[in-house]
């Protein structure tokens, strides 16, 4: 007795004033697991759609901080590497060392029209599941609404519980459409940036290497 009167240790605990109702709710009350599951058929269509964009998601990330990397150092090296798309462009000029200005010109600005494909691939299927996913989850409340409707044309309106249930299990496909959505916008936008500010280093690098070709005209005509 004196060893638990000396203990300090305070235990929590709960206390229903309503004689167990609220208990009683709580048991009833549906996991996460359960909720899901609420959603039907058209809720793991929704989840298997946002599994597929992180994984494209992913696979892009992993992609675009490679090619970041490797124009990175072509930026810091004269020579250029087929193994980036920085790399490819100058090569152009290496190529071409004899020709006109405005014939390099358009030989760069295909080269970089060349890149676009690689570098913004699979992108617009990320943004394709952030708009679709919402829609298809409100398709999936409306057929959930219309079942409602339907018990309470058959059942009435006497169980309020009937028509709560169902209700709930509609609003549970907006939901999950919601929670795919929200993060494929964002991944979308930071995936779409890199890839932005990558195609911006090769038009910046095609412009100063015109620019530069067109110095070393003028200094020669200049000479001569």
């Amino acid at each position: 007795m004196d060893a638990l009167i000396s203990s300090k240790e305070t235990t929590a605990f709960a206390l229903d004033p309503t004689g167990g109702s609220i208990l009683s709710l709580l048991v009833q009350a549906p996991d996460t697991r359960e909720r899901v599951d609420q959603g039907g058929v058209v809720g793991y269509i929704i989840l298997g759609i946002g599994a597929v964009g992180l994984l494209i998601a992913l696979v892009r990330f992993i992609s675009l901080v490679s090619v970041g990397a490797k124009v990175n150092r072509q930026l810091k090296s004269d020579k250029a590497s087929d193994d980036n798309p920085l790399g490819r462009v100058m090569q152009v000029k290496d190529n071409n060392p004899g020709i006109d200005i405005d014939t390099l010109e358009l030989k760069l600005s295909e080269s970089i029209l060349r890149e676009l494909p690689k570098l913004s691939s699979m992108l617009t299927l990320i943004k394709i599941i952030s708009v679709v996913a919402p829609l298809i989850g409100l398709l999936g409340t409306v057929t959930g609404m219309i079942n409602t409707f339907q018990a309470i044309t058959l059942f009435g309106t006497g169980d309020p519980k009937l028509m709560a249930g169902g209700i709930s299990q509609a609003l549970v496909t907006t939901v999950l459409g919601l929670v795919v959505a929200i993060p494929m916008v964002f991944l979308f936008a930071y995936l779409n940036s890199r890839s932005k500010n990558i195609i911006n280093i090769l038009q910046q690098e095609s412009t100063g290497i015109i620019a530069q070709r067109s110095e070393n005209a003028a200094l020669a005509g200049q000479g001569a």
